[in-house]
């Protein structure tokens, strides 16, 4: 290898990373729920799993890039493990058929044309040249993501393709094919396969050049077979290396594969040695071509697929096992647990426990508003990516709340409850979208460290008052709906008029900085966004207050704002005055 060749693997690691993560942000936005839908109907038990794993690998020709999909799947949300680990396996077996297609090279005529037809390169490029065309031309964004997921996928194959063209090399070194013959001892022959392929990154790849090297009738069974099970495990590096990055659960998905290329290799060698010593197998020095060598490698895989189908259950629990929730996800299964659709039957039941769930989600809306306002006050890469993460997990609260509170709906409730039901779908939206401007927050510090802005001294004593006051509208806001408190609720309103002018008056001192040379005119977007996020958050504070008060009456919210002069009675100008004290600037 030479310098071009190491650039160009780490060139392939990086476009292969960035392809899973432009494909799976790409299939989330896209399909979201009506992909996560499909995927569930797909793969609902362990056949239909295995069955869509070995088919999707027969085409695209890589359990590896199959897998990697899976993981980003799963990061996502889409997919559960237990479903993954059918695909998984599917996958493992799928990939045998590119061991096949590669003996049509020893076919005369038109052989190597054909097996070109088939091959990676060739559905790269039309998957690429797809993806662009739909990508530059469409004008729907779900289109557009389309092309993104394919563009992604793409991307990613080329990256593989990448990583192995760098090594490939290797092919034509005696050194490195001397090395694939010359050990009898099966242990050292399967950690050659797994060397191998985990240098090539391609079980494929490894494959191919075994069979290339039986064509010399120099490989026998003895020395293909553990080359074989060593070749099935190092094809999960690949898929380790998408787990870079990824949830708890994209890490468990893409040690599964791990753990089954090894349970395979170690089952079914285990036995299959075992019985040699006892029946002297007469093919073991047997000299192998092409399609033994395939035949021999579809065996071994439908072997291990057939053997650890039914432990699916139990490699789930393995995984868990190896890596465990942190006490967030814990927190996070425990609520959507509560979410039983047993409970339908008995609405009251149902609702107390939406309830209990909504609550939850409030308290994480409110710790996603202090953690944005921490991040803007002292940076740091980890503050900001946990602002991230908590929209990502409101973002989940809302779908599984909202899908959980519309099968509610549909068992005939009572005035009552039909009031209680339509609340809660309202707080949701409210809740869901304070972490959408946490977020948007978020996005606004980064850009501040990236471009190494510095607000005014003047500029970040204001920011500090209107954050205290952001703060103290989510802290009232979200004890007044937990405790349902109507005296509570009555708080946020005034707080919120505050927070208004308070926004509109930075605006407005910003503006003169800016126009007198004391700040650029990039500082002033910035802090505009700023001012408008936090704006935003005040605004959908007043709508949960609003929410809580008007509980059970006829009056519709948007009547009841109508009548706010009717509501700035005593109690509320005196909270008013109280509130401009505090946050005077």
């Amino acid at each position: 290898m030479d310098i071009v060749d190491i650039v160009s693997l780490f060139g392939g690691i990086a476009m292969f990373l960035f392809g899973m993560s432009l494909m799976g942000d790409s299939l989330k936005k896209a399909a979201g729920n009506r992909l996560k839908l499909i995927l569930n109907k797909l793969s609902g038990n362990a056949v239909k799993g295995i069955l869509l794993g070995t088919g999707v690998t027969a085409v695209i020709q890589s359990s590896s890039a199959t897998s990697v999909m899976v993981v980003g799947f799963v990061n996502s949300g889409m997919m559960k493990i237990r479903q993954a680990i059918g695909i998984i396996l599917g996958a493992i077996l799928g990939t045998s058929i590119t061991g096949w297609i590669l003996c049509l090279n020893s076919l005369s005529g038109s052989g190597a044309s054909i097996a070109s037809l088939f091959s990676t390169e060739m559905l790269t490029g039309i998957v690429a040249f797809i993806g662009i065309i739909i990508w530059m031309m469409a004008k729907r964004s779900a289109t557009k993501n389309i092309g993104g997921i394919m563009l992604g996928f793409a991307v990613l194959m080329y990256g593989m393709s990448m990583m192995s063209g760098s090594l490939s090399g290797l092919k034509e070194n005696a050194a490195f094919l001397k090395m694939l013959t010359s050990f009898s001892n099966p242990l050292l022959g399967v950690l050659v396969g797994i060397a191998v392929t985990a240098v090539l990154q391609s079980a494929s790849a490894a494959i191919g050049i075994l069979q290339a090297l039986s064509m010399s009738g120099a490989i026998t069974f003895a020395e293909a077979f553990p080359i074989i099970m060593g070749i099935a495990i190092g094809a999960s590096v690949p898929v380790m290396l998408s787990a870079l990055g990824a949830s708890i659960n994209g890490k468990r998905t893409a040690f599964v594969y791990l753990i089954i290329d090894l349970l395979g290799a170690i089952i079914c060698g285990t036995v299959f040695y075992t019985l040699n010593a006892f029946v002297h197998f007469g093919f073991m020095n047997a000299t192998m071509n092409m399609v033994t060598i395939a035949l021999v490698n579809t065996l071994f895989r439908l072997a291990c697929v057939i053997v650890l189908a039914p432990c699916i259950g139990l490699m789930e629990k393995l995984v868990c096992r190896i890596f465990p929730d942190n006490p967030e996800a814990l927190a996070e299964q425990a609520d959507m647990d509560r979410l039983e659709d047993r409970f339908l039957v008995h609405p009251v039941l149902s609702i107390l426990q939406s309830r209990m769930v909504i609550e939850s989600m409030a308290a994480k809306a409110e710790e996603s508003v202090q953690n944005a306002v921490s991040v803007r006050r002292t940076y740091s890469r980890e503050g900001v990516q946990k602002v991230y993460d908590l929209e990502d997990l409101l973002d989940r609260y809302e779908d599984k709340l909202g899908t959980y509170l519309a099968k509610v709906t549909a068992k005939g409730l009572n005035r009552r409850q039909s009031v209680e039901v339509n609340r809660y779908l309202h707080v949701l939206s409210d809740f869901e979208r304070i972490s959408d401007h946490a977020r948007n927050i978020g996005e606004s510090v980064q850009e501040i460290e990236e471009k190494k802005i510095q607000f005014t001294g003047k500029a970040q004593n204001e920011l500090l008052v209107l954050e205290d006051a952001i703060n103290e509208i989510t802290k009232i806001t979200i004890n007044a709906f937990v405790q349902n408190d109507a005296q509570e609720a009555k708080k946020v309103d005034p707080l919120e008029e505050v927070i208004d002018f308070l926004c509109d008056e930075l605006k407005n001192r910003h503006i003169m900085r800016v126009s007198t040379g004391e700040c650029t005119l990039e500082t002033g977007f910035v802090f505009n966004d700023l001012l408008t996020d936090y704006e935003r958050i005040a605004d959908h504070c007043s709508n949960i207050a609003v929410d809580i008060l008007e509980t059970g009456k006829e009056i519709k919210s948007h009547e009841y704002h109508m009548l706010a002069e009717s509501r700035r009675d005593e109690a509320y100008l005196k909270q008013l005055d109280a509130y401009n004290e505090q946050f005077a600037i």
